[in-house]
């Protein structure tokens, strides 16, 4: 049997590991516009699988992270942080149950080590946790024609955003309206993806999920921005990522003082560049209320079918609001404010 790689391989994918894995069928540029006119699937290699099993999982995790995993129904699907204890975000996860237990997605260079920090919590806790990146392939689909083309492909449709329906091996989370990850045994990856694409979806890389979920306003944090950001920042209690009524996890208190206490300073925002080179998640950014002091930091970036890219930026609010950004150091490339699907606080 073809494995998943040798068959992305066959199918014309090149893939880069120097940092994270990403993976492209031709230039980025190319894929970004594709992304724009097309349904899109996508291998989503640049991200990882943990998975959580036993009768004690849902109290394990709910202990740990920003949202409610006790309550979190079978068909649902949920957004979460895992923050040290000043609060900062260590990772953002997408969780869902599944059988005995749950799975988490995360950012795939923060994975290994994610996973041996949360099994130092579990103690005595009746749970086991393993990266199983290896043995689930995540595919991505999105488009305006991405619910006909799962039905199309025979595969299961959930009724809203943050549901979730499994039928035959493959598990489908509908994050947004258009934007969709799929969860399959790596095996059984090859026919999926065939399937989705004889049901008229274009293959793309890395980057043409990427820019979706920029658009969407759906942040990633990466190696590179581990520990730089409160949960706020990121909008992840606009996004559904943060419960304000659980009980403890790691940084709670910080997260709620932001919250209750109106100390927030800072939010993402969707930023355009037209630099030639592509800058790298955690660039810094500059604004004229800040002088030669960091107003911001890229979060997750994109070529952009328009040329230049898009990105995700964690932004001074005042600097934000002056409209003044630049890339690198305060005389640096400008960039423009772009919408979010959603309203801010």
């Amino acid at each position: 049997m073809t494995s998943w790689t040798d068959y992305l391989a066959q199918q014309g994918a090149s893939v880069d590991t120097d940092a994270r894995p990403t993976l492209r069928f031709g230039a980025a540029a190319d894929e970004a516009r594709v992304a724009g006119e097309q349904t899109v699937a996508v291998p989503l290699l640049h991200l990882g699988l943990i998975r959580s099993v036993g009768p004690e999982s849902a109290p394990f995790l709910h202990n740990l992270f920003s949202n409610d995993v006790n309550k979190l129904a079978a068909g649902q699907a949920q957004w979460n942080s895992f923050n040290t204890p000043k609060g900062r975000m260590l990772a953002s996860l997408l969780l869902w149950p599944e059988g005995e237990g749950h799975a988490l997605v995360a950012s795939a260079d923060i994975v290994p080590a994610l996973a041996k920090k949360l099994s130092m919590y579990i103690l005595r806790s009746k749970v086991k946790l393993a990266d199983a990146s290896a043995e689930t392939a995540l595919i991505g689909l999105s488009g305006a024609n991405a619910a006909t083309l799962l039905g199309r492909a025979g595969l299961p449709l959930p009724e809203g955003g943050m549901q979730q329906a499994e039928a035959n091996g493959v598990r489908v989370v509908r994050l947004q309206d258009d934007l969709y990850l799929l969860a399959v045994a790596t095996d059984a990856a090859a026919a999926t993806f065939g399937a989705l694409l004889e049901a008229g979806a274009a293959k793309a890389g890395t980057a043409a999920w990427e820019l979706a979920t920029i658009r969407a306003g759906l942040p990633l944090v990466t190696a590179a921005t581990q520990e730089e950001f409160v949960a706020q920042m990121l909008n992840y209690e606009v996004i559904g990522g943060v419960n304000f009524k659980k009980g403890c996890y790691p940084g709670q208190e910080i997260v709620a003082r932001t919250q209750y206490l109106g100390k927030l300073k800072k939010r993402m925002y969707r930023v355009a560049g037209d630099a030639g080179a592509l800058p790298a998640a955690g660039s810094d950014l500059y604004a004229p209320d800040f002088g030669d002091q960091s107003a911001g930091k890229l979060v997750n970036v994109a070529p952009s079918p328009a040329g230049g890219f898009e990105a995700l930026a964690v932004l001074q609010s005042s600097s934000a609001e002056a409209g003044e950004i630049h890339l690198g150091n305060p005389s640096g490339p400008l960039l423009k404010l772009l919408e979010l699907p959603y309203a801010l606080p």
